[in-house]
């Protein structure tokens, strides 16, 4: 999947003087280093995990924990005990990033620890199915929701919603193509908005408790509504509630000072969430019995008709700033994937070039966006989703695991955060229970989702083994040209 690279700095053959079209005297091309630039700060590093992790679930329904664990009591430990979990991850990545410093996330890990084949299969199950999908029901979420208090009471028209679905996309990538320091400041203010929405449900439910309203938590911890058979349902539904904590690794190359800055952003970042996961639900029982939040089809909206009358109105315009922040975070990070892969061969050259002047990966941000759309007007998403979310989770523990294998492998390794062996050996396994879970609960899904991605295996050796036609190569180095030009981006320096 490679291509001629060609100079377009302004450069041709025996013209140094001569310029492309898009360059002139009012807007000249940027002399500075091109390459990505260390932006992401601390703050900002705590916005990318925070904005990624907290999405519309914790609003809308946050019920497979309580459904699968019979019990609110139990429900809030297994919302205290994922977080931890969660955290184990979290560190065990914090110790890859800062040992491998290379951005790309998961599919650096995988390429770093069990080589290129194993690592292909996880960029061909991203790319064709797990995040264009993700992403398109990210937007979806946002296209109704802030248009219902437009339509209120009626129904949102699916076109509306599709076509504002489709706006926001194009606006996230946008924004993604144009600045990382504002993606960064946008973020920031997201997440923001984010734990403030939840400070508006977490305040007045800890007002509630302290008037007395503690009558739902009585018998919290019924033993003979809990089945243990149901139990790690209640597991897989909470690891999936804080699932994005890996983000920041996807950047690291972006990160300061990535040895300190990633192990606290990541500390810093888990302990907000589970505080603010379990007090939510707190929050919620204060006002909601068991019964009627698993009715309920918007738990935060019912709770702010309750406790806080028109206000509830809000609630919707909430979740999707909060569904904006987490697109605008996943793409931020999805797209330092793509543009690692290329680096590597794996993809096509042009996503590995920046542009001249605002140093972004302009081609791997643009790369879902046209699979989002395609998705998004023609794909059943939701049946993807179903099919592919487990695959994020087997390829999460190989990557764990590659953490335990490079220790013996390589023990000379440069390591300035490392965690005791139990963290990593823990996860992982938690990881791959999951992946049993899936095979044991819905098998047929599950082995869709394994048929999806092993197509990746003839994929490899037809696009990055085998030679390539003459032909082939010839068309690929025009289209690589043209678009090099029309996007004004070049190699990094």
């Amino acid at each position: 999947m490679s291509a001629t690279i060609y100079d377009v700095s302004g450069i041709s053959k025996g013209d140094s003087k001569r310029k492309l079209p898009y360059e002139d005297s009012k807007n000249p091309v940027a002399t500075d280093k091109v390459e990505l630039k260390k932006k992401v700060t601390l703050l900002r590093g705590i916005s990318i995990i925070v904005g990624s992790i907290i999405g519309a679930g914790i609003f809308i329904s946050p019920k497979g924990i309580l459904k699968n664990s019979g019990s609110v009591g139990m429900s809030l430990v297994i919302w205290s005990a994922c977080g931890v979990l969660s955290l184990f991850g979290a560190l065990s990545y914090a110790e890859l990033g800062t040992c491998i410093k290379k951005s790309g996330g998961h599919y650096t890990y995988v390429l770093e620890a069990f080589g290129p084949q194993v690592a292909f299969l996880r960029l061909w199950a991203d790319l064709v199915a797990i995040r264009p999908a993700g992403f398109a029901v990210l937007a979806l979420a946002f296209g109704r929701y802030i248009l219902e208090p437009i339509f209120t009471p009626c129904g949102v028209p699916e076109l509306a919603v599709k076509f504002t679905t489709a706006i926001g996309i194009t606006s996230v990538m946008y924004l993604n193509s144009m600045s990382v320091t504002w993606t960064a400041r946008i973020q920031i203010f997201l997440t923001f908005c984010k734990l403030t929405a939840l400070a508006c449900i977490i305040i007045p439910g800890i007002i509630q408790l302290f008037k007395g309203e503690t009558q739902n938590f009585e018998n919290a911890f019924e033993v003979n509504k809990v089945k243990l058979t149901e139990l790690p349902l209640a597991f897989y539904s909470g690891m999936y509630a804080y699932a994005g904590w890996f983000y920041l690794n996807f950047v690291t190359e972006e990160v300061e000072n990535p040895e300190k800055t990633m192990p606290l952003a990541i500390c810093i970042s888990m302990a907000v969430v589970t505080f603010c996961y379990v007090l939510t639900n707190v929050a919620y029982y204060t006002v909601m019995t068991a019964e009627e939040l698993l009715a309920s089809e918007a738990v935060a909206v019912t709770f702010a008709e309750k406790l806080m009358g028109k206000f509830s109105i809000a609630v919707p315009i909430f979740v999707s700033m909060s569904c904006i922040g987490s697109m605008t975070g996943s793409m931020f990070a999805i797209s330092r994937m793509f543009y690692v892969a290329s680096r590597e061969g794996q993809l096509p050259k042009i996503l590995s070039m920046i542009h001249i002047r605002r140093h972004t990966p302009v081609p791997a941000v643009i790369l879902l966006y046209p699979l989002t759309l395609l998705m998004l007007f023609l794909g059943d998403i939701y049946s993807l989703l179903n099919f592919m979310s487990f695959m994020r989770w087997l390829f999460i523990g190989i990557a764990v695991v590659g953490l335990i294998y490079l220790r013996y492998k390589h023990p000379e390794m440069h390591r300035p955060f490392k965690v005791p062996l139990f963290i990593p050996a823990l996860f992982a396994f938690t990881c791959f229970f999951m992946v049993f879970l899936s095979l044991y609960s819905d098998p047929v899904n599950t082995g869709i989702g394994f048929a999806i991605t092993l197509t990746g295996i003839p994929a490899y050796y037809l696009f990055i083994v085998s030679k390539k036609p003459k032909c082939f190569q010839k068309m690929s180095d025009s289209i690589s040209r043209y678009l090099q030009i029309i996007l004004q981006v070049i190699p990094p320096e």
